[in-house]
This record gives C-alpha cells, sequence and structure tokens, in this order.
C-alpha cells in the first residue's frame, strides 16, 4: 500500500476521481476552530472554510511561515498570502487579527508575489510575542478560499498541534 500524498500533493479521493489537494500547516501550532477566530470575516467563513492555528515560536521568538501547497504566490503582504495551487483553488493564510495595522512591522517576506514555490518552502517570518504585546490577536486563519465547504475536510481536531507542512485540511 503506497503511503498517502503528502502536504501540497494531489491525491484522488475516496469516492470519486476528482483531485484532492492536501493543505499543509502554514505554521507549526495549536489548531483552532475556524469559528472561534475573534474576527467575522473568518469565523462566520465570509472568504471561505478552513481552521486556524496559534502559532508557535522558535527560541528567538520567530514563527516561520511555510508554503501549505505547491504553487505560485498570488496577492502578498506581510501579514497574508494568497498561494494559487491550481485547479482553481487558493489557499489564503492571514497572519493574526488586524495586523494590516502594523504596516509590515514585526514580519519578514522571503518570497514575492508570482513566485512559483514548493509545499512547505519558507514564505514569511514574523514575531507573534510582538504582535501580543501591541494588543492583537496572533491565530492565523488557513482558508479554503471561496470553496465549497462541502469539498472541505479538516485532517485535524481544534486542540492539536500540529507541525508546519503537515497536512490539515483536504480540499477535493
Amino acid at each position: 500500500m503506497a503511503p498517502p500524498p503528502s502536504a501540497g500533493q494531489q491525491g484522488t479521493g475516496s469516492s470519486s476521481d476528482e483531485p484532492v489537494l492536501l493543505v499543509g500547516a502554514p505554521l507549526s501550532g495549536r489548531v483552532v476552530a475556524l469559528a472561534d477566530v475573534p474576527d467575522p470575516v473568518f469565523a462566520q467563513a465570509f472568504a471561505g472554510p478552513g481552521l486556524a492555528i496559534e502559532p508557535e515560536v522558535d527560541g528567538d521568538g520567530v514563527a516561520t511561515v511555510v508554503a501549505p501547497a505547491a504553487g505560485t504566490v498570488g496577492s502578498l503582504f506581510p501579514h497574508a498570502f494568497a498561494l494559487e495551487a491550481g485547479g482553481g483553488r487558493t489557499v489564503l493564510v492571514h497572519l493574526g487579527i488586524d495586523t494590516v495595522r502594523l504596516g509590515g512591522e514585526g514580519f519578514q517576506l522571503h518570497v514575492e508575489a508570482g513566485d512559483q514555490v514548493e509545499a512547505g518552502a519558507t514564505l514569511l517570518s514574523w514575531e507573534p510575542a510582538r504582535v501580543a504585546a501591541l494588543g492583537l490577536a496572533t491565530v492565523c486563519s488557513v482558508i479554503a478560499l471561496q470553496g465549497d465547504p462541502a469539498l472541505l475536510s479538516l485532517l485535524v481536531e481544534p486542540g492539536r498541534t500540529v507541525r508546519a507542512g503537515e497536512p490539515v485540511l483536504a480540499w477535493g
């Protein structure tokens, strides 16, 4: 029996031959239900279904964010990016809540919009403690942008700790 595809790879759904995109955790941390994100745009899934992750940091207080799948970096901001993964599917990753107000402070980009990336490639790094010290939430939303909730499966339960790159969503 072959091992399951890793994050960012295409597999086949169990009930059809439609390709399934496995979306990896863009950063290490604790999984949070999207409904628990303190922003109605994400909590009410206006942008699409998904989950959230409360980030872990390394010894220097930095959280590294990786590509959740192979694709093209579309929109790119210090606090958020959209990864075009093919098949009309785009994964939105938004770091923290209201972090756009920081104007990039505490965030470092490692790629540019338009770059082709492999799953697991480092895209940016940031300092969640710096964000928290400013009174902002650090929870990171991982969204199947405008995705059909019926085609998205959560592969991990809220409360579980995941490592960056670990498959967290299956998008059929």
